[in-house]
């Protein structure tokens, strides 16, 4: 049967995944974003687009990695969700989270935290699905590290999973009648274990930039210790799905051979 929902950041990097798969599973789907009219934010347009909706599937994001503006910026979203949702008569609300931002100190993966926390308080029942760092953020993080001919990456040990594999799995969550907000949370990763770094100079060698790669240490971020240590790897209970990040790269950068 057909079920409406609706897709918070429905043209976002997850977002655009989540209403491919649900249209291919044959639901009605709702897109909603600024572009689109509706902002979650400040509330605009959101009673209008919620409206016979059944499951609200929420993978908007923040462009800023400041901690004060993204704690802003979801904390306000996940309010306005509940109030208008629960209005609306909407069964479930879908959230997809971090891995490992339980042990947070700080920034964006605190922020994060802070959503988490808000969207439980609400009214409407919720599942939370924690995810590790997406594919697609490679080449994002591997372009903002370039000063001059070295490209500088974190540290980092993260198991680096595509957005769409992540869209399936908010997908299969939305409609499963156990799904609860109970802990453990639910959570989906790639394959295996990568280092930042390395998939950053995979990154760059398919693009032709004539770079080096450097990984260092923040001695002055709070969680470098998190990025470092392990603690943005997967629990022993995660969903691992595939492609690997070298299958993932070779798909998405085809000009290029590995």
């Amino acid at each position: 049967m057909s079920t409406r929902v609706a897709v918070v950041g429905a043209t976002g990097r997850l977002g655009s995944h989540v209403v491919e798969v649900l249209r291919e599973q044959g639901h009605e789907v709702v897109e909603m974003s600024r572009t689109q009219g509706v902002d979650v934010v400040t509330g605009e347009g959101l009673a209008q687009a919620l409206t016979g909706v059944d499951i609200v599937i929420d993978a908007a994001s923040t462009p800023s990695p400041d901690q004060t503006e993204a704690t802003e910026f979801f904390t306000a979203s996940a309010r306005n969700l509940h109030a208008t949702a629960h209005t609306a008569g909407v069964q479930r609300l879908v959230v997809v989270s971090i891995i490992g931002i339980h042990a947070a100190a700080a920034g964006y993966n605190l922020a994060k935290l802070m959503h988490e926390q808000e969207v439980l308080a609400g009214p409407v029942p919720v599942a939370i699905l924690r995810a590790a760092q997406f594919d697609e953020f490679v080449e994002l993080l591997l372009r903002w590290s370039i000063r001059g001919d070295v490209a500088y990456l974190p540290r980092m040990r993260t198991q680096l999973v595509a957005a769409r594999t992540v869209a399936e799995e908010l997908v299969r969550l939305a409609f499963d009648p156990n799904a609860t907000a109970a802990l453990p949370f639910p959570e989906v990763a790639g394959p295996r274990e990568e280092r930042l770094a390395e998939a950053a100079a995979l990154i760059a060698d398919r693009l032709g930039l004539d770079i080096r790669i450097e990984e260092i240490s923040d001695p002055d971020n709070p969680d470098t210790p998190l990025n470092e240590d392990g603690g943005l790897l997967p629990s022993p209970h995660a969903r691992l799905a595939g492609p690997t990040f070298a299958e993932w790269a070779s798909a998405a950068y085809p000009s290029r051979t590995a």
